[in-house]
């Protein structure tokens, strides 16, 4: 069952099992945008033992723990149940059946009239410990993109190819790389991260280190054949990552059967474990520079993890060079002057504030 949320101008769609976001349709300048990708299989085609993600592996959901854990790759979040419990207009909110570390997971899904975005909210309540998380969006690029950043620090490969006897892997593992346009590939040459796609038929995954000065942090995927741009935003303070799941044919085996193509995963969150050389280090530079290398559980209170995700029509084409917030009002800046101003939430982010919520006021029962 898809539950639908809506606004003027802005169609989503939730599935509570796995707490997906589905569907998301934004409607500008007379043209329907529909930038999420969805798997090409059934759910029958899905191995007995495959994380039950899988099976229904589309749009955006939330990864706690991102990577492996107790139940199951990205944890009971992307592979469970969700109840879906009353909430104001433009509000959707559910709740996870079962805890992550002991707390009570909530999920708030929001639109507003004549916004181009979905507003995302995850509520930890109580709980004891630290865990890695990232909301897991999936931008469906078939006809390839350019991608743009917030200012990043360098960019990193896990401990380990994702893929070497099942597919391919076609960067270099472990590396770091301070310049996106030059990382290093396994074959010895390098590869432009702000492209996609950069090879064929491969399986790669690579983080980005977000600069401590940043005030906002953004990720904008343009598809110049469609002509629009996806935008991904985050609270650099709470979310310094920005991870890149370039998932293009480089697994061979079922369910994905080299099939799996045109698959971007724009993954925001903080996942200290991705960085395959940095997270051996100690101090890490993460928590070095004072930036969280986990979220941290309050077993007294609340933590809460925000994301914007939207999409704009971008006839020209133009790579991002600039993503600005200011008052009720984002400017995004193409790098030869196309510009758009849309309207969003200012304070949504929490950019002024620290990342631990005011106590939620709960008018149901857990």
């Amino acid at each position: 069952m898809i539950h639908a949320l809506q606004a003027r101008g802005i169609q989503v769609g939730f599935v509570a099992r796995g707490g997906v976001l589905r569907h998301l349709a934004v409607e500008d300048e007379s043209t329907t945008i529909a930038p999420l990708h969805h798997a090409p299989w059934a759910p029958w085609e899905v191995p007995a033992g495959a994380p039950p993600h899988q099976s229904w592996l589309a749009g955006d959901f939330l990864a706690a723990p991102m990577g492996p854990g107790p139940d199951g790759l990205h944890g009971l979040p992307a592979n469970g149940d969700w109840l879906v419990v009353p909430a104001g207009s433009g509000t959707l909110r559910a709740v996870l059946e079962g805890a992550v570390l002991g707390a009570t997971v909530v999920k708030e899904l929001s639109v507003s009239d004549d916004h181009p975005f979905v507003y995302q909210r995850h509520l930890f309540i109580g709980g004891n410990g630290s865990l890695p998380v990232s909301n897991h969006a999936m931008i469906a690029v078939p006809n390839g993109a350019r991608l743009s950043f917030s200012r990043k620090r360098w960019w990193e490969t896990l401990a380990e190819p994702l893929e070497t006897t099942g597919g391919r892997s076609k960067l270099a593992y472990p590396r770091r790389a301070e310049d996106a346009a030059e990382f290093p590939a396994a074959d010895g040459g390098t590869v432009n991260l702000h492209r996609y796609p950069w090879g064929e038929a491969h399986e790669d995954f690579v983080a980005g280190v977000e600069d401590p000065a940043s005030r906002l942090g953004w990720t904008a995927v343009v598809r110049p054949a469609e002509g629009d741009l996806v935008l991904s935003l985050r609270n650099p303070r709470a979310l310094p990552l920005t991870m890149l799941w370039h998932s293009n044919g480089g697994r061979d085996y079922a369910p994905w059967n080299g099939r799996h193509r045109g698959c971007l995963g724009v993954e925001e969150g903080a996942v200290l474990h991705v960085l395959g050389l940095s997270s051996r280090e100690d101090p890490d530079p993460l928590t070095a520079a004072g930036q969280p290398a986990l979220v941290t559980l309050d077993p007294q209170g609340t933590v809460e993890v925000r994301h914007i995700l939207g999409a704009i029509r971008w006839p020209s084409g133009q790579s991002v060079a600039g993503v600005m917030l200011d008052g009720d009002l984002l400017t995004v800046t193409g790098d030869w002057g196309a510009e758009r101003k849309v309207p969003i939430r200012e304070g949504w982010l929490g950019l002024a504030a620290d990342r631990t919520a005011a106590p939620l006021r709960l008018d149901w029962d857990l």
